[in-house]
């Protein structure tokens, strides 16, 4: 895909970077010389502009792009201006990161594609990873549910997984364990690689330390498992 970022501070020229190593097209632009000139040779494209004034804002290609993203924080109202201008110009596919509530529901009012809360939800990752004391993945799903991937905590070590009860204790379903199986590679040395499979499929094996729980469920769910945790 082809994304343009408008914004190339911390958050935006992070993302910038993450997006062409995966293999996707990046074109960036900042009215600060500098961070424009810091990223340059590791994306496609770099224009110094001032996106908040309209006839700056169309030297870009905005209409040769997959999604525009709007990665301005830290300057309110630079950020909601240049999200109506877009708008104004036509431009279908908008994403813009907001940095507060109020940021937030402005950015709402203008019914773009999405609304990016990078530091919201590292913040939140960030409780539950301290909450359960290991690594913890989350995705949002809605405004309350989650698919929560974590290692096991201790007392479930020694238990069949068949006898975990975590959807009337805790209102979370378990919908993939994974684990570490040895396989062969080509010149058949054995290595540990994670290995994912149904609760089905291991309900009759013990849970190891090194076992990882994948569940669904809402943020009551998972604050409920993570107060036992930590008693």
């Amino acid at each position: 895909m082809r994304y343009l970022i408008i914004g190339l501070g911390i958050y935006g020229s992070n993302l910038a970077i993450d997006l062409t190593n995966m293999g996707h097209e990046v074109i960036g632009a900042d009215v600060n010389p500098g961070l424009v000139e810091s990223i340059k040779d590791f994306i496609s494209t770099a224009y110094i502009i001032d996106s908040t004034d309209e006839i700056s804002l169309g030297v870009l290609p905005l209409n040769n792009v997959d999604i525009v993203i709007v990665a301005i924080g830290e300057n309110f109202g630079a950020s909601i201006k240049t999200v109506a201008l877009l708008k104004k110009i036509g431009v279908k596919h908008i994403y813009a990161r907001a940095i507060d509530p109020l940021h937030e529901s402005i950015l709402e009012g203008f019914s773009i594609d999405r609304i990016l809360t990078p530091e919201q939800r590292a913040a939140k990752d960030l409780v539950h990873e301290m909450a359960l004391g290991s690594g913890v993945d989350c995705m949002k799903i809605d405004d309350n549910h989650y698919v929560i991937k974590f290692r096991v905590p201790d007392f479930m070590v020694g238990m069949k997984f068949g006898s975990l009860d975590l959807e009337s204790t805790y209102n979370l379903k378990l919908i993939a364990v994974t684990r570490m199986k040895e396989k062969k590679n080509v010149l058949g040395i054995s290595r540990e690689h994670p290995a994912m499979f149904t609760p089905q499929e291991v309900a009759d094996e013990k849970i190891s330390t090194l076992d990882t729980l994948t569940c669904i469920g809402t943020e009551k769910s998972f604050r409920a498992l993570s107060t036992h945790i930590a008693s």
